[in-house]
This record gives C-alpha cells, structure tokens and sequence, in this order.
C-alpha cells in the first residue's frame, strides 16, 4: 500500500511539474484608462484560445520604472508612445513587437447632482461652487499632462491649480469624483463609457486640439516568459474585432499601426 500511494504521489509530482500541462498565464501592465475596453478584450481572447490574461492596471509612468527594475510583467500597454519607445531604445523590448493600438481622449466629467453647466466646457470649473478637481498626476500619467495642456489652453489653469486632487493614475482620479471628493474631473473618456460610470454623471469631451494627442503603444518585453503566447495576444490585439472594442469605449483607433 506504501509503495502505491509512493509512486501515486510521484506521478503526481511529474505532473504538477509538467510545463505543457499548465495553462500559461500572460501577465500584462496596462494604462488604467484601458480598464474597461481591456476586460472585454481579454474575455475573447480567453475564450478562443483557452489562454489566462493577468492585468494589472496602473499609471504609465510607474510601469516604466518597474519594468526598467526588471518587473515582472510580459507585455506593457502604455497611454502615450514615449515609455515604450524608451524601453525599445534600452533594449527592453522584443523586436518588431511595438504597436500604436490607440489614440485615447480627455472630457470634462461631473456627478448626475452637479449644477455645472457642462456647455461652458472647462471654463465650468471656473465656477466658485467649485472646490476640487481631479486630474492624472502629470509627473507620471499622460492623461494628467493632456489635463494640464488643455487648461493652459483656455487659460483656466493659473486660476484653477490650487484646487487640484491628483490622482496615482486616470482610474483614480475618476474614482475621486465619483466617490464626491471632488465636484468635477478631467478623465479618459474610455471611462467616462464604461459601465462603472455611464449612468453616474455627466461629460462634455474636450475638443482634441487642446491637448498633445494621447496616442498609446503596447509592447512585448524582452524579460517575458511568455514570447509565444504574448506574440499571439499582439495578433489579437491587431484585430478588426479589438479596434471595434476600443472604439466603442471611445477610442480613436484610425491611426492604429502607425
């Protein structure tokens, strides 16, 4: 009976063990104004190809310094095109792998309850009921910079600035104003439509040739244990049906590839 169960938990052991048995895991750092479009993404990709997506949601810039400190993650899908091609010029990045997939877009978004006349567009903000608006934190999130340009342009920000909350990154931040600890906030519009918050406020888009375009880039990093299914995950990433995902949470997706 020993010797059973001895060579029963060696099999087992062998296949525990086993590679080829283990469904493997991508694990993916996303900007955070992906959150939702990337759910419905990695759902597909899921259940065509029985293969496990991890997301792990943050601000660019944080990304890029833990990848740079060999963090963990396989593939890295950034809200501007600059971090990504900093890792490429470092030697950080699989070859051929970068792909612009997006060109993401800013609004000004406000609690159902808020009084703002939303046709003001940022000059809203302007209004003394106004005491705190929720942004990116420009040092690190490229939603916060495009928030930043757009002001400078309507000449609001000089007169606004004191009241900012800065968010870690864009879900942050929209989360500030949902939650009413601020009365308004410049967010993604790709979150403005996700089913999270559609149906909590209101947004007026601000128009795009007030800020730098947001265009976004993803990229399959060097580090990765994964090469082969992070390459078939870029495929998919490609597709017709990803681009009609994206540009249904908002994103302009006419540049993809460029």
């Amino acid at each position: 009976m020993k010797a059973l169960l001895w060579h029963l938990f060696l099999l087992l052991g062998i296949v525990s063990s086993c590679p080829v048995l283990h469904a493997q895991e991508l694990t993916v750092a996303a900007a955070s104004d992906l959150q939702a479009a990337m759910q419905e993404v990695t759902a597909h990709f899921q259940r065509d190809t029985g293969k496990q997506v991890k997301v792990i949601y943050g601000s660019s810039g944080n990304f890029f310094q833990q990848i740079q400190n060999g963090g963990p993650f396989d593939m890295f899908f950034s809200a501007n095109l600059d971090y990504p091609k900093k890792l490429e010029e470092n030697g950080l990045v699989e070859s051929a792998s970068f792909y612009q997939y997006a060109r993401g877009k800013i609004v000004l978004w406000v609690p159902k309850e808020s009084t703002l006349d939303l046709k003001q567009g940022l000059n809203a903000l302007l209004q003394p009921t106004v005491r705190k608006i929720a942004i990116a934190n420009p040092q690190h999130a490229p939603y916060g910079r495009a928030a930043v340009s757009a002001m400078q342009k309507d000449g609001i920000y000089d007169k606004v600035k004191e009241k900012f909350v800065l968010g870690e990154n864009i879900s942050q931040t929209a989360s500030f104003v949902v939650s009413g600890s601020a009365d308004g906030g410049i967010i993604a519009l790709s979150l403005a439509l996700s089913p999270n918050m559609k149906d909590k406020g209101r947004y007026t888009e601000i128009p795009t040739s007030d800020y730098p375009p947001i265009d976004q880039a993803c990229v399959i990093l060097k580090s990765s244990k994964n090469k082969e299914t992070a390459q078939q995950f870029l495929s998919y990433v490609k597709s017709a049906a990803v681009a009609e995902i994206l540009a249904g949470f908002g994103f302009d997706v006419s540049g993809r590839g460029k």
